[in-house]
């Protein structure tokens, strides 16, 4: 699985051919995408009509299960729609998520995001019976790979206890205000890959008054005296954690930044390496602080997700 992957939040459906086309000329080989970015259809389409010649063995193919579809009986209908999306008969890796209502099944399933303020969110679904029925996925051929995402250390030790195929990576929110030590060290010791999703700190997604990690002054001071930018920084202190990491842009200069730093941790032993008094200066800004709050999108929060 490749280091540093290309997010596909946020691309819209007109963006998806010169995202992909660009994204493949460049260098990158792992895209994440999920049926609730609304653009499944468009970045299978793609795919098919690029004209960089990539071969589909070359690209690594990450998918979601999403929150109407986690009991048994609508496991694998909801893979086999992003299967016929993408115009494939399998993917990479297919993921089960513990974000917000996606823990459970939504009652009813006409809508792929249909939980009207948690209401309609249904508690009678277990990970258990979710896993299993994802577990049929991998047997059947249907995905090569299954993970989970946004488990923490509790939620991961039971799954590990009963499952029959182990989850590849456990995809969570990790950057220098959001560190995860704990987490991350159990993962490693469970064979487990850490992926990170908004290394940055969602810059575009934050709510005012919150902190911008782009902004930081201790990791402008460290980026500067390599010279390189913050987000490259970024990247590169969670490489160097051994973490694997997923960028979101559509915008080549960007494009361009954020897989520079991956290539040259994996493939280049003269790469840019912050040192160890720079990591432990980074590791002093952890406030814990996490961007993705799905409890604050339900009016009357019926659980605590994270806590």
């Amino acid at each position: 699985m490749p280091k540093v992957g290309l997010g596909t939040l946020g691309v819209s459906p007109s963006e998806a051919k010169p995202v992909i086309n660009e994204a493949l000329s460049m260098g990158y080989r792992l895209f994440d995408c999920a049926p609730v970015y609304f653009n499944e259809k468009e970045l299978g389409d793609a795919f098919h009509e690029s004209i960089t010649g990539v071969p589909r063995t070359d690209v690594f193919i990450t998918s979601k299960l999403a929150s109407p579809f986690h009991r048994d009986e609508h496991v694998e209908p909801a893979l086999r729609k992003t299967l016929s999306d993408w115009q494939w008969y399998n993917i990479d890796k297919y993921q089960s998520s513990l974000l917000g209502f996606q823990v459970l099944t939504c009652r009813g399933i006409e809508d792929i995001d249909e939980s009207d303020g948690g209401a309609r969110i249904d508690p009678n679904v277990s990970i258990r019976e979710t896993w299993t029925a994802m577990e049929k996925l991998v047997d059947n051929g249907l995905v090569k790979y299954i993970g989970v995402a946004n488990f923490p250390v509790m939620l991961l030790h039971d799954l590990l206890s009963y499952a029959r195929i182990k989850p590849v990576v456990n995809q969570v929110e990790i950057h220098p205000y959001n560190q995860q030590h704990n987490l991350v060290s159990y993962c490693k010791s469970r064979n487990v890959n850490i992926q990170a999703y908004s290394p940055l700190g969602m810059p575009s997604y934050k709510e005012t008054g919150e902190p911008d990690v782009l902004s930081d002054p201790l990791l402008r001071e460290i980026a500067d005296a390599h010279g390189i930018t913050v987000a490259q920084l970024c990247l590169q202190w969670s490489l160097q954690r051994g973490l694997h990491v997923i960028v979101k842009s559509s915008k080549k200069k960007h494009l361009e930044e954020n897989l520079i730093v991956g290539h040259k941790n994996e493939f280049d032993s003269n790469s840019i390496q912050l040192t160890p008094e720079e990591m432990k200066r980074i590791a002093s800004l952890d406030r814990n602080l996490r961007f993705t709050r799905p409890e604050d999108w339900w009016n009357d929060p019926i659980m605590p997700v994270f806590n």
